[in-house]
Formats: C-alpha cells, sequence, structure tokens
C-alpha cells in the first residue's frame, strides 16, 4: 500500500486524536485514509475558513494539535485568518494541503497556487513532501519529514503546514491496511532539575520594602498558579483572558480607576519591579501606565521561548514556569501596604460598578453585558468575540464566581472565526460552552453554522445593535463624516432566519424584563445550539458607556 495512505498511521503514534476536513478531490488519499482510521475523531466542515477555526479552538480546548485537511488551490488561503491567529496565541494546528504536482504549477491546471510556504512567516515550520513515493528513500523521507512537522507543532506550539503533491490515481483501488511499522521518532520532554535554589539566591537581590506588581497576560488556568498567587501580598493586575481565580490581591477593574489618577497619583502607583507572564494584555490604559511609569526593573516570566517587550520596560526574560518563581518570592521581604492601594482602588470600582448597573432597568450593552455575566455557571467555558464584547468584559470583569475558563482569539484580535472557535470548544468537550458576540463578528462568520453536528452545549449570547458600535467609542473615526456608512457599516440583519435556517434554538430580548427571563431559558434549554439576541440602540449604547466610565470617581 502507497505511503501516500500511511499518514494516519504516523500521526497515531503521536497521540494526535482530532482531525477536521473539508471536501475536495485532490485531498482524497488524505481524506479516505483518515475516515477508515479508527483512531481519530473526525469532522467535515465544508468551509476552509470555518474549519481553521473549528480546530483552533478544539486545540485551544484540549492543549493537543489538531489536523486541517483540505485540497488544492484557494481552499488553503482560506486557512489563513485561523493560522495567523494560531501563530501569535501559540496554539498547535498540523495543516495538511494536497497539491498538485510540482510540474503543473503555473501552467493553467484547475485549482493550482503555488503552495510551498504558502503561510510565509506565520506557521513554526514549513515541509514540502515528495510527490513520488515509490523509491524507498522517497518513503523514508516522506515518513521522516512528517514526524518532524509534529514535533515542531508541539515543542514550538503552533501551526505546522505541510504541503502534499498527489498525482492520479490518488483513489486507492483495493481495501486499505495501515503499517503499525513505520518510521516513529519520538521526542520526549525530559525534565529539568527544580529552578528553586537557584531562585532563593537570585531573589535574595531584591531590596526590602520594594514595591513589586504582577501582571498576568492571556494564560490558562492554573490552580497550582492560584494557590501561589493567593500566598502573596502583591497586587497582581490580570484580565479576564489571565484565567487567573479569584483571590484577595487580584485585581481586574484597572480598565475602570486607571485613567481616574492624576499624573502625580500615577508616579505614586509606579512599581520598583514589574514581573509578567502570559500573552497578551487587552487594557490600554494599563499599558499606557507602565510606557509612561516605567519600573525600575521587569521581569517576563517565560518556560519557552516567546516573549515580547508590550511596556517597552523588559529588563530580563527568566526561563521558569510562574509558579516556580512567585513560590520562591513568597519568602521574599517586599513592601506590603502597595497592595493596599492596589485594593482600595478595586474595592471602589467593584461597589460602583455593581451598584450602577444593577439599579439600571434600561437596556443598554453595558447593563446587558453585565446582567449576562451574573447568570454565567462557574463551570462553563466561556468564548468572548473580539472588538467590544472583549473591552465590556475587560471593564466589568466578574462579580459572581468565574466560569472554569475564559477564551478570546487575541493572537490577531480579528472579528473573524468567534463561533467557529466557540463551536470547535464545543465539539471537544461535554461542558457548556458560552460566546458572547457583537452582530458583526456573528454574521462575518454564519458558515460557522454550516455542519452536521449537533452541539447542545453551545450557548451564543448575540449583542445586535446593527453596526459595529467601537467606532462610535474609539477616538478618530467618531468625529468623521464618514463614521456610520464607512465605519459602523449599519446593517439590518437578525439572527431569527438563520436560527430557522439552522434549527437554532432562538431567543429575543429587547427590554431588561426580557432579558433576565429569555437568560433563563437560554440555559436551561439543552436540545439543540441556542442564540439569545439581544438588540439595543447603538446610539444609546454609546451613551451609556461613557456615563458609566466619567460618573465613576476614586476617593482619596
Amino acid at each position: 500500500m502507497s505511503i501516500i495512505y500511511q499518514v494516519p498511521a504516523i500521526l497515531q503514534k503521536h497521540d494526535i486524536e482530532r482531525v477536521v476536513l473539508s471536501p475536495g478531490s485532490r485531498n482524497a488519499p488524505l481524506t479516505i485514509s483518515f475516515a477508515r482510521h479508527t483512531s481519530f475523531e473526525k469532522y467535515i466542515i465544508p468551509d476552509e475558513r470555518s474549519a481553521a477555526f473549528v480546530a483552533l479552538g478544539m486545540a485551544q480546548t484540549t492543549g493537543k494539535p489538531v489536523v486541517l485537511v483540505c485540497t488544492s488551490g484557494s481552499a488553503a488561503l482560506n486557512y489563513a485568518p485561523a493560522v495567523a491567529e494560531a501563530f501569535f496565541s501559540n496554539t498547535p494546528l498540523l495543516i495538511l494541503t494536497a497539491d498538485r504536482p510540482p510540474e503543473w504549477i503555473d501552467q493553467q491546471d484547475g485549482q493550482t497556487i503555488r503552495q510551498q510556504n504558502l503561510f510565509g512567516n506565520h506557521v513554526r515550520a514549513s515541509f514540502q513532501l515528495p510527490v513520488d513515493t515509490t523509491h524507498p528513500d522517497a518513503s523514508w523521507e516522506f515518513c521522516r519529514k512528517l514526524n518532524e512537522a509534529v514535533h515542531a507543532c508541539k515543542y514550538h506550539s503552533g501551526p505546522v503546514h505541510v504541503n502534499i503533491p498527489f498525482r492520479e490515481p490518488f483513489y486507492p483501488e483495493s481495501e486499505l491496511s495501515f503499517d503499525n511499522t513505520l518510521p516513529y521518532i519520538a521526542f520526549p520532554k525530559i525534565g529539568s532539575t527544580s529552578p528553586e535554589p537557584f531562585l532563593s539566591e537570585f531573589l535574595k537581590r531584591i531590596p526590602a520594602q520594594v514595591k513589586i506588581l504582577c501582571i498576568a497576560g492571556q494564560s490558562k488556568p492554573d490552580e497550582e498558579l492560584n494557590e501561589t498567587i493567593r500566598q502573596l501580598g502583591i497586587p497582581v493586575l490580570a484580565e479576564p483572558i489571565g484565567n487567573i481565580a479569584d483571590s484577595h490581591n487580584r485585581i481586574q477593574k484597572q480598565d475602570l480607576f486607571l485613567s481616574k489618577l492624576s499624573e502625580t497619583q500615577q508616579a505614586e502607583l509606579k512599581p520598583d519591579l514589574l514581573i509578567t507572564w502570559g500573552g497578551v494584555v487587552i487594557s490600554k490604559s494599563l499599558k499606557q501606565f507602565i510606557r509612561t511609569h516605567k519600573p525600575l526593573q521587569h521581569w517576563h516570566l517565560s518556560a519557552s521561548d516567546q516573549w515580547a517587550d508590550t511596556f517597552k520596560s523588559l529588563s530580563g526574560v527568566i526561563n521558569v514556569s510562574p509558579v516556580d518563581f512567585l513560590s520562591a518570592l513568597v519568602e521574599v521581604s517586599y513592601n506590603k501596604s502597595y497592595l493596599n492601594d492596589w485594593i482600595s482602588m478595586e474595592e471602589q470600582a467593584v461597589e460602583y460598578t455593581e451598584t450602577q448597573l444593577d439599579k439600571s432597568q434600561e437596556l443598554s450593552e453595558l447593563n446587558a453585558f453585565h446582567t449576562v455575566l451574573q447568570h454565567l455557571s462557574p463551570d462553563c467555558y466561556l468564548h468572548v468575540a473580539n472588538s467590544m464584547p472583549i473591552r465590556y468584559l475587560n471593564l466589568l470583569g466578574f462579580s459572581n464566581t468565574d466560569p472554569q475558563q475564559v477564551f478570546c482569539n487575541r493572537g490577531t484580535s480579528g472579528i473573524d472565526g468567534a463561533v467557529s472557535t466557540a463551536l470547535g470548544c464545543a465539539l471537544s468537550t461535554d461542558k457548556t460552552v458560552v460566546l458572547l458576540t457583537g452582530d458583526m463578528s456573528f454574521f462575518y462568520d454564519r458558515n460557522a453554522w454550516w455542519h452536521n453536528y449537533n452541539c447542545p452545549n453551545l450557548k451564543v449570547v448575540l449583542f445586535n445593535n446593527h453596526g459595529g458600535g467601537i467606532f462610535r467609542i474609539i477616538d478618530g473615526p467618531k468625529g468623521q463624516p464618514e463614521l456610520e456608512e464607512y465605519f459602523v457599516t449599519r446593517q439590518n440583519l437578525t439572527a431569527h432566519h438563520l436560527a430557522n435556517e439552522f434549527d437554532l434554538n432562538y431567543f429575543h430580548a429587547n427590554n431588561y424584563d426580557a432579558l433576565k427571563s429569555q437568560l433563563h431559558k437560554l440555559f436551561n434549554t439543552s436540545t439543540q445550539p441556542s442564540i439569545l439576541e439581544i438588540e439595543t440602540d447603538g446610539q444609546q449604547d454609546v451613551a451609556a458607556f461613557h456615563t458609566f466610565k466619567q460618573q465613576f470617581k476614586l476617593s482619596s
């Protein structure tokens, strides 16, 4: 049996479990071999752009590489947005693109483009497999490169592209059998010795009474890390996507109170030592605060080679896990009263948020978002679309119990693929998956519903004010005469017809009482995927947002 049908047999040895395929002819050897191999969970998603985000959601949820398979030509180009997101969010995707034989490239043959290195510098590695595999050396090369691709995907935690040219005939003429003796290259991780002795000596250099501030970028939940943070008398600024559990020293409301501080107050709040870990930070106020009031030292903790100087203050990258470093930090002497300054502002912001929004009976996106957050189960996975939804979440934080994990595609911060990513998560877990999305992101990704899988655990809350409302808020476009037509891009769609088309539960709210009633129905209906559409007025949403931020005052 030709080696081209043995791809699943090789990948199975690397504990890869899921593959997302899109229909096509040139990828028939891959499609048929995966379909007949019993070790994989297979998902057929017709739209390649959606398929790639579905795979992304699966990889985010499981932490394992997910395989993508498509035919030749423009099909692979549709993977590009999700591939870029995976690259910048360090999410493992193994992309297998079928291709025409090399002699037919640029010869006006159908479904033929230049697929080698298609994703450029947005993948961890690219591999071109041999087209003729009858010679034993070519077969060896085929297996070796596929093993290397898996290693690059896992070790560097990101997308890897494998381009595979096929010549006809590529439909098998007999029953497939899989060869379990094919070359398999293992890449075990050998645990290193404990860094504790080194860290203990290293941290003794920190002067007594130094003001230490921690900032957690986008990260996965880590209970051991959470327990360590609870033992610290240090403020830990953690946006919801940081997935740091609630504790006495977790600060979430910096987006609300930092802008209320005078330059003198901000200077007094400046840390001596900044410790960061994780990925992106959303808050513009926080970035400006640190960039303007630079710490004397800024150490970033990273057990991998992924890091960035987001705050323009980096003085060192320490190759260690946050848990190991902070555990050693517990014994260090530092300024304990510095935490009280942050807690005071956090408590005022929390009290203001709950008082201001709980009493409001006028439906706006802001208080609707606040109400939805109060109804979330602590056992759910929460997906948040980009643009206004993630900014609302950053502003409000969680007043009740945090969800199990918060996801947001902040690698590229695009609005595309939000529904598909949440779908990929829902296909990978039995937990309830809740997506909070705006209307532009929701309708942009409507092909996410074009598949044959029922996901009753997927709940979508659609905030529909009929346009890109963020452009009414951010500086620049809001002052231009082209605002409504060219930036906001008003649209009159609702999700009602889409829900009928794809047989989804549909709930609707356009006032505060209806919202509370429909939220109960949304979270207590489990027969099929559900959408709750909350319709608001875009102009009133802007007014409510500005009023909420402007009326908050910090007491001295």
